[in-house]
């Protein structure tokens, strides 16, 4: 991952980024402008890269152990990457998890004591549901990459926006809904893709309530959020997760 991550920063164009503008949110719809300004985006930098730290839990099922975890994150919003390792907590064994997102190509990578495979996965369906996530990640942490030209926006009712992302012939589409204060409040997606009791990838519509909305590196950010997957029979909260860091623009 650390190779991945040095590589990335290279890459990336800090340096040059601009001043975010009420000029430049002019045209996203007023629920997005709303959220924008809300976060305190206008008026800093633009975003190129962020760096993330989070604590929490997931589970494999409802009848799991929830299992503490860590993340360290980087995601790359010029070159399209998001590079995700967790370290986690099963049985009183070390996990680790690594989800590699590299403009449109994915894949995820957990294991035992870091040596023994548990689960990789590889193929369309990852392609797409870190695709899902990837901008998941830009709505609920980078608030200021919402002007990004692959989106193209919807106003559906009131303060619930549609938003569609289109990268590297990749399409996913999500619902944005807000509440009257400006927070984004959850992120629901249909295109995101779970792994079934039989171990293939099935599609159900995946969501991510948000809350305990904290200044957060100058930013006012949701810190805690809810990572659900709406099965027809009833929904399943896999992961939470606890903001502890973000880092904006890292060179």
């Amino acid at each position: 991952m650390h190779r991945n991550i040095q590589s990335a920063l290279k890459q990336t164009n800090t340096r040059k980024a601009s001043v975010l503008t009420e000029l430049d949110i002019a045209g996203l719809p007023k629920p997005v402008q709303q959220y924008i300004r809300y976060t305190g985006s206008v008026g800093k930098t633009k975003v190129n890269n962020f760096k993330m730290e989070f604590s929490g839990g997931i589970r494999k099922d409802a009848q799991s152990e929830w299992m503490p975890f860590t993340t360290e994150q980087y995601n790359f919003v010029d070159t399209s990457k998001r590079l995700f390792y967790m370290k986690a907590t099963m049985n009183h064994i070390p996990l680790a998890g690594y989800h590699c997102f590299k403009n449109g190509i994915a894949f995820m990578d957990i294991r035992l004591l870091s040596l023994f495979k548990v689960q990789y996965r590889t193929g369309k369906e990852m392609n797409i549901a870190e695709t899902v996530t990837f901008f998941n990640d830009m709505c609920c942490m980078a608030p200021s990459t919402l002007i990004d030209k692959r989106i193209k926006w919807t106003e559906v009712k009131g303060n619930t926006v549609k938003a569609t992302f289109t990268n590297n012939n990749i399409v996913i589409s999500a619902l944005l809904y807000f509440n009257d204060k400006g927070e984004l409040i959850n992120f629901v997606s249909n295109d995101r893709f779970a792994v079934s009791d039989k171990s293939t990838m099935i599609q159900v519509p995946w969501s991510t309530p948000l809350k305990e909305y904290e200044t957060t590196n100058g930013y006012k950010l949701a810190t805690y959020a809810e990572m659900i997957y709406s099965y027809p029979k009833g929904d399943f909260c896999y992961g939470t997760f606890k903001l502890k860091s973000i880092k904006y623009n890292v060179e």
